[in-house]
Parts: structure tokens; C-alpha cells; sequence
């Protein structure tokens, strides 16, 4: 699906133009990363190295003045690498907490899948839970709180893929890709001597960010648009190519990423345009193929493309509904 052109709402205005002084050519990435980040949801970034999603997360962080961690993900990372732990005081003769890089506002997961499941499981728990568990207390995480996860879809070797009900915590599931010759070479000419992301400040405080998520809440969305996802969700249950179609738990993902999708342009209620262009970001990965279908080379993307050209797209409200 193409992306829609509409106006933006100011204040993400203000953010997608400070993500551009850093970020070229990747206009879509940072829309959805927004898209995630007001629907309180989560971002999985499958890509190769070098293309820009450090870059990506740590400009988004600076732009809304939030806290920013970065979690390099091994085989020999411990679930308490992440969430942190209790060390014994002398002094006082009591354990205290030493909080773990989750706690921070905007958290970069990098190479999620090349630590163990156990590990993953402490950083998913956070992700689904809004808390973590630390010696059997419950620590709550910070407000507002947002994942990037990424993942090399090329090596494989040593790595521990996300199981598909660890995938569905994503909300969001993306590519960046590599930039155009013009782009890169722009790229050069801005890297050339200070990096740019030095120079940015932010342009909405913490604060502002809970309160554009309170608003993405308060976006409407009419009976016939959820009749709508209702509709995509179940086709992709009853799709002959589908081993295993999307959970409620996507339908629910569907409706909130287009309320948000909604906000950012500026408009408080949701149209069918929104669910249809995020739809192959938010159900692709929470589907599994057929392996007829995998040997045939057909793609989660394809099968979500051929749903929303076959399914019947509501244009006017049914009053007596």
C-alpha cells in the first residue's frame, strides 16, 4: 500500500522535521515509528547492519527529551543484563536495586534474536506487562516506555528466532532499506563533519508525549471500520495459504496503530485508508504460512495485500447498526 499525504498534526510536525535533519529517505520508518510510540506499542526493525536504526531510535528519543538505552543483545547476556538486579549494601546492610537499561523511556533492543529465549522472555515481559519482575517484586517501567527491536534477517547461524507468539508483542514489524545514490550522497555531504544528531534538540518535552497518547486514545473509530478489521483478521484465518491467521490480539493492534496512524494526520477520527496501509505492518508477522505456501515462495505481505483487495472496504455508516 502507498502511503496517504495528509496534513500532520503539529507537534509530530515538529518531530518528523527533526528526524529529517538526521535521518534521509526514511520519511515511512519514522511515521511508523511514531504510529508505535503514540499507540503504546512496539517496533520490530528487521534489516541489515549500517542502515541507519540506531540512528533512527536515539534521533527519536532526542526529539521528545526521553531517556535513551540501547540493550547490545549476546549469547551470554543474562535476563538481569536487562532488567538489573539487587546488590547486598554493607553500609546499610540491605539489598538495593540497581536498575537494569529497560527502565529506560525509548530502549534499543539490538539483534534480539542472538541472546536466549530466557533472556528475550525479561525484556518481553516488560514490553507486554508495562513491569518487571526483580526478586520476585514487581518494578514498574518508565512512563512513556518504547522498544525498537532489530534483528539481521540474513545471518542466521547462532541466533535464537522469536517465537511467533513472542513476535505478536510487536506491534509493528518493518523494513528501512538502503538509501538511493542521491540520498547517500546527501548523507555524505551532512556526515562530512559534526554529525547531525549532535546538533538537534528536542521538540516536545516527556510530559507532551504522555498527552498525545492520552489523545490517540480518544481517536474515534465508527462500527463499520472495526467491522472492517474484523473482516481482514478473519481472512486471514480462513486463507488457504495460512497455517495459523492472526490472533484478537491483532485485530486490537490494527484498531490502536490506526488511531494513532489517525492523530499524527491530524484528524480524530479513523478512515479505512489507515487501517489498509498499516495493515501488512501490523499482521504480516503474526501470521504463519502454509509450508505449501513457503515453498512456493509466497510472502505474509502478499497474502495480507490480496485480503485488502478482496475484502469489502465500508463506504458509508449503516445507521440502523
Amino acid at each position: 500500500m502507498s502511503q496517504q499525504t495528509y496534513l500532520l498534526q503539529p507537534k509530530i510536525s515538529e518531530v518528523m522535521a527533526n528526524i529529517n535533519k538526521v535521518m534521509i529517505g526514511k520519511e515511512e520508518a519514522s511515521l511508523l515509528s511514531l504510529v508505535a510510540l503514540l499507540a503504546k506499542g512496539h517496533v520490530l526493525l528487521e534489516d541489515v547492519p549500517g542502515v541507519g536504526k540506531t540512528m533512527l531510535v536515539k534521533t527519536l528519543a532526542k526529539s521528545m527529551d526521553c531517556d535513551f538505552k540501547r540493550i547490545q543483545f549476546t549469547p551470554d547476556l543474562l535476563p538481569s543484563d536487562v532488567t538489573g538486579v539487587s546488590i547486598y549494601n554493607p553500609k546499610d546492610m540491605e539489598f538495593e536495586f540497581r536498575p537494569g537499561p529497560i527502565l529506560g523511556n525509548v530502549v534499543l533492543a539490538d539483534e534480539i534474536n542472538r541472546t536466549s529465549p530466557k533472556t528475550q522472555s525479561a525484556l518481553l515481559e516488560g514490553m507486554e506487562e508495562t513491569s518487571i519482575t526483580v526478586d520476585g517484586n514487581t518494578v514498574p517501567l518508565s512512563n512513556p516506555f518504547f522498544v525498537m527491536a532489530t534483528q539481521n534477517p540474513i545471518e542466521y547461524e547462532g541466533t535464537y528466532p522469536l517465537p511467533e507468539a513472542q513476535l505478536d508483542r510487536f506491534l509493528i514489524k518493518m523494513k528501512m532499506g538502503y538509501p538511493s545514490a542521491k540520498q547517500e550522497m546527501e548523507m555524505l555531504n551532512r556526515t562530512s563533519g559534526a554529525h547531525p544528531i549532535e546538533s538537534i534538540a528536542s521538540v516536545i518535552s516527556r510530559d507532551e508525549l504522555v498527552e498525545l497518547q492520552r489523545e490517540v486514545e480518544d481517536v474515534y473509530v465508527d462500527h463499520t471500520v472495526n467491522r472492517y478489521i474484523v473482516d481482514l483478521i478473519t481472512g486471514t484465518r480462513e486463507h488457504e495459504g495460512v497455517y495459523l491467521g492472526v490472533s484478537p490480539r491483532g485485530s486490537i493492534a490494527l484498531m490502536k496503530a490506526a488511531k494513532a496512524y489517525a492523530f499524527i494526520h491530524d484528524r480524530d477520527y479513523v478512515v479505512p485508508d489507515d487501517v489498509q496501509y498499516l495493515a501488512p505492518f501490523v499482521l504480516s508477522h503474526r501470521m504463519i504460512l502454509t509450508s505449501e505456501s513457503r515453498f512456493e515462495g509466497t510472502t505474509a505481505e502478499e497474502i495480507v495485500e490480496s485480503l485488502l483487495s478482496s475484502t469489502s472496504i465500508p463506504v458509508k455508516r449503516n445507521i440502523s447498526e
